[in-house]
C-alpha cells in the first residue's frame, strides 16, 4: 500500500490490550467505531493493520466489542502478541483495511477434497501461517484436512521440507549432533532427562529442544522447568552448550520450524495428533534444531497411541525415508507402551521419578531407568568409537557412578536453577482396590486423562502417583493410585473420571473402583 493510500485512510490510535491469544493475532474495534460501520468489517473476518509511518502490515483477526474499557471507538485494540509485532507504542495513530485472503487457502481446499500436495503448496501454507494469515478455525480445517484424507509418504517429506525452511536453522559446527524424541501416549515416560545428562557425560553433544504437553498430562518441557529455566534466546543456548556439551529447553522461543509451534496450538484443544503431522512436527523441529543423528521411540499397546506392531513398522518406515530424504541419520526403537513408565504422571510426580533415577534411590522406578539406559546406550553407539552392544554398559556406567546427576546439575545451574520449587497439589485423594488379586492392566489413556483432568500440566503439582503396576498383587482397600490437584473443580472432575472408570484391571475381578 502507498503512502498516499495510507494519507486517504481514517486513523485510529493503537490500544494494547493484556489479553494472550496463544499464537493467534486479534484485534478489537468498538461496534460503534465510524470505519467499522462505514467498511462493512465483520467479526471474525481478517485486517491488515498498517502504521501511518508506513512499514509492512500486520494482519489479525477481528473481534468486536461493546465495552469502551476494553476498546474506544476511536481506538483499534490489538492483543499482546499484535502490539508487540507492530512494535510502535499506545496512541500510535493506525489504518486498517480488509486482508487479502491468503492465496494457500485453495491448497487447503484440495487437501480436504483429498488431493495430495507438493512441496510448493506446502511452503505456500507454512509461510501464511508463520506470517499470520490464517484464523484458527482456517488451521483448524488444514489439520483435519489432512488427518481425514491422511498423507503419503511424500506429502510427509514436502511438509517436513516446508515446516524447516520458514523458520530459522541451527548449526552446531559439529560432525555429530544426537536427539532423541518419543511420540508419546505414555504417562510418565521421562526418560529423555534422564538420557541427555547420561549421553553429554558421555562426551556427546546433545542440545536438546523440547515440547509442551499437546494431549499428555506433561511434556518435557514442562517437567524440566520444575527444576531450571526452559526458556532461552538462541545466543544463550550457544552458550550453555560450550560450557556442557547439553541442555534441555522449550523450542518454542528459538523460531525453529516456527509454524509447528502455531499448528501444535490448534492441535492442543481438539486433542489432535495424526501420524503425518506428528511425523512432520517431530523431524521438522529435530532438523531445524541442528541434529544429525536422532533416536525415535515408539511404544506399543492396547492403550498406546501405536496398537499393535504392524502400525508401529508403517510409521517406522516413514520416519525413516522422511530422515533419508532430509539428510537425518534416523534409528527407529520400538519399545513396550503396554503401562505407565514410572510412577508419576504429571510435571513435579514426573521429577521426582528423574531425580530419584539420577540419585541412584534404590525406590527409584526400575523401568524408568532400564528404558533410559537402553535409549541411552543406542545413542552412545552413534560415536564411531563404541562398538555395537557396548552403549548400555557405558550409560550404566555413568550412571552408577554418580556422572549423569553431576551433568545434570551442572546442565540446571547452566539454565538457570529453579530456587523456589513448587508444591504438589494440596488436594489429594486415594484410589482403592476393592478385591484381591493381581494387577493385569493399567490404562495408558484414561490415566493420562484423569491426570489433565486434576489439572496437569498447567498445575505443575497436579496429577497422579501410580502405587501399583502391572504384576503387582495388590489387597482390599490399598492405594492403587493417588490423586493430586490444587483447584476443588478439577479434583472434583478428576476423581469423578476414576469412578466412572479407575484405569486398573485386577486379575480376575475386571475394574476395580
Amino acid at each position: 500500500m502507498t503512502n498516499q493510500n495510507l494519507t486517504d485512510m481514517p486513523s485510529l490510535n493503537l490500544r494494547r490490550v493484556a489479553i494472550d491469544t496463544y499464537k493467534e493475532n486479534v484485534a478489537y474495534l468498538h461496534r460503534d467505531c465510524p470505519i467499522y460501520r462505514s467498511e462493512g468489517f465483520q467479526a471474525l473476518s481478517k485486517i491488515e493493520i498498517h502504521k501511518v509511518s508506513n512499514g509492512a502490515p500486520v494482519i489479525a483477526v477481528l473481534n468486536v466489542v461493546d465495552d469502551e474499557n476494553i476498546t474506544a471507538p476511536d481506538q483499534l485494540g490489538l492483543c499482546e502478541q499484535v502490539y508487540d509485532q507492530l512494535g510502535v507504542p499506545e496512541g500510535t495513530e493506525v489504518s486498517i483495511c480488509h486482508a487479502t485472503p491468503a492465496e494457500s487457502l485453495k491448497s487447503v481446499h484440495s487437501k480436504i477434497a483429498g488431493e495430495r500436495l507438493n512441496y510448493q503448496e506446502y511452503l505456500g501454507i507454512t509461510q501464511d501461517i508463520v506470517n499470520n494469515r490464517y484464523s484458527k478455525i482456517e488451521i483448524a480445517a488444514f489439520l483435519v484436512g489432512c488427518a481425514e484424507s491422511g498423507m503419503e509418504r511424500e506429502e510427509v517429506l514436502n511438509l517436513t521440507r516446508a515446516m524447516v525452511d520458514t523458520g530459522d536453522r541451527l548449526n552446531w559446527g559439529e560432525f555429530l549432533v544426537s536427539d532423541k524424541h518419543c511420540i508419546g501416549g505414555i504417562p510418565g515416560n521421562r526418560t529423555t532427562m534422564l538420557i541427555v545428562p547420561i549421553v553429554s557425560a558421555h562426551g556427546m553433544l546433545m542440545p536438546k529442544t523440547s515440547s509442551r504437553a499437546i494431549t499428555s498430562p506433561a511434556g518435557t518441557a514442562d517437567t524440566m522447568e520444575v527444576l531450571a529455566c526452559v526458556d532461552h534466546s538462541p545466543e544463550r543456548l550457544r552458550e550453555i552448550v560450550q560450557k556442557e556439551r547439553a541442555f534441555l529447553v522449550w523450542g518454542g522461543t528459538a523460531k525453529l520450524a516456527p509454524a509447528d509451534d502455531i499448528l501444535i496450538a490448534v492441535e492442543r484443544p481438539l486433542s489432535m495428533d495424526s501420524p503425518g503431522q506428528l511425523i512432520a512436527s517431530i523431524l521438522a523441529k529435530k532438523i531445524a534444531a541442528g541434529a544429525t543423528h536422532l533416536l525415535i521411540d515408539i511404544p506399543v499397546g492396547d492403550t498406546a497411541k501405536i496398537r499393535n506392531h504392524t502400525d508401529a513398522l508403517k510409521l517406522r518406515k516413514i520416519f525413516e525415508y522422511v530422515g533419508e530424504h532430509m539428510g537425518l541419520h534416523l534409528e527407529v526403537v520400538i519399545t513396550d507402551g503396554s503401562q505407565p513408565i514410572g510412577h508419576g504422571v504429571g510435571p513435579i510426580l514426573e521429577t521426582m521419578d528423574v531425580m530419584k533415577v539420577l540419585e541412584n534411590d534404590p525406590y527409584a522406578p526400575l523401568e524408568l531407568r532400564e528404558k533410559a539406559l537402553m535409549l541411552a546406550g543406542r545413542i552412545i553407539e552413534f560415536d564411531p568409537d563404541v562398538r555395537g552392544g557396548q552403549g548400555y554398559v557405558i550409560a550404566r556406567d555413568i550412571l552408577e557412578s554418580g556422572r549423569a546427576l553431576t551433568k545434570m546439575n551442572a546442565i540446571m545451574d547452566a539454565q538457570g536453577r529453579n530456587t523456589d520449587p513448587l508444591t504438589l497439589g494440596k488436594l489429594q485423594h486415594n484410589v482403592v482396590a476393592t478385591a484381591k488379586g493381581t494387577v493385569k492392566a493399567i490404562d495408558n489413556l484414561k490415566t493420562a486423562s484423569i491426570a489433565r483432568l486434576a489439572g496437569a500440566p498447567m498445575d505443575k503439582g497436579a496429577g497422579v502417583y501410580l502405587h501399583k503396576k502391572v504384576g503387582d498383587k495388590v489387597e482390599i482397600g490399598e492405594p492403587l493410585y493417588t490423586i493430586y490437584a490444587e483447584f476443588n473443580a478439577d479434583f472434583n472432575f478428576a476423581i469423578q473420571a476414576s469412578i466412572k472408570d479407575p484405569c486398573y484391571q485386577i486379575e480376575g475381578t475386571g475394574h476395580v473402583n
